[in-house]
């Protein structure tokens, strides 16, 4: 389901003479249906870059990286748009959202432009809502006034709100209380019994065993230092 062949990326640093850092090379790797996959290595490795090229926010110099039967390397943009709509969810750390739109409006969204009712959508959000604590007294309000970690649980349940048959996590269960991390767990495991393909990032050495049927070191792909 998601597919990487030979993929390389750099940086160029315009305000030191225009140096070229070659930060990864050679990246390939795949992930089946109903996979997990763990980036590891250390901080600065380029784990969150490697994930950023998936996603397609960062350009590769080189290489293939396919989802389904997508290239994003040689998609048009409203591929890559398309692509994130119906197929390809990325849970981050930080709740990047419109000032003023309401946290049932902030989850339910992602289904609403797959073609769900409003009332599918909204019965979805307040399922994920519920499960992750966020009190139903705040639903009608903008996440953007919450605590930090109540808008890392708006952000969770927003990318699980839809059936993406892929995905990737960010340090999903950072900063999360044990009971809140252990519905983002389960909400894994759900997510991989139905067939989605997950890459992510887990400091969380419990809840990678956990979740996680193998590991991929991304220092075996560095070469200079990763951004």
């Amino acid at each position: 389901m998601i597919e990487l062949n030979n993929v390389s990326k750099t940086f160029t640093l315009h305000n030191q003479g225009s140096a070229v850092i070659n930060v990864l090379s050679g990246v390939s790797l795949s992930v089946a249906r109903g996979e997990c996959v763990a980036l590891t290595g250390a901080s600065g490795a380029g784990k969150s870059t490697l994930m950023r090229m998936i996603y397609g926010n960062y350009l590769t110099q080189a290489g293939e990286i396919k989802i389904g039967e997508t290239d994003l390397v040689k998609a048009e943009p409203r591929e890559v748009i398309a692509l994130r709509r119906e197929v390809l969810g990325y849970v981050s750390q930080f709740l990047r959202v419109v000032p003023r739109v309401p946290t049932i409006d902030v989850v339910s969204e992602p289904l609403r432009a797959v073609g769900a009712t409003s009332e599918e959508a909204t019965a979805r959000a307040e399922e994920l809502l519920s499960k992750l604590n966020i009190p139903e007294r705040l639903w009608s309000l903008s996440p953007t006034t919450f605590s930090g970690g109540e808008q890392q649980r708006v952000n969770i349940a927003r990318g699980f709100a839809h059936s993406y048959p892929a995905m990737l996590l960010d340090e999903p269960t950072a900063s999360l209380d044990a009971a809140n991390r252990e519905v983002v767990l389960s909400l894994i495991e759900e997510a991989k019994s139905r067939g989605a393909a997950i890459i992510g990032i887990f400091h969380d050495e419990a809840a990678r065993e956990r979740v996680c049927d193998r590991e991929i070191d991304v220092t075996e792909f560095t070469r200079g230092q990763a951004a």
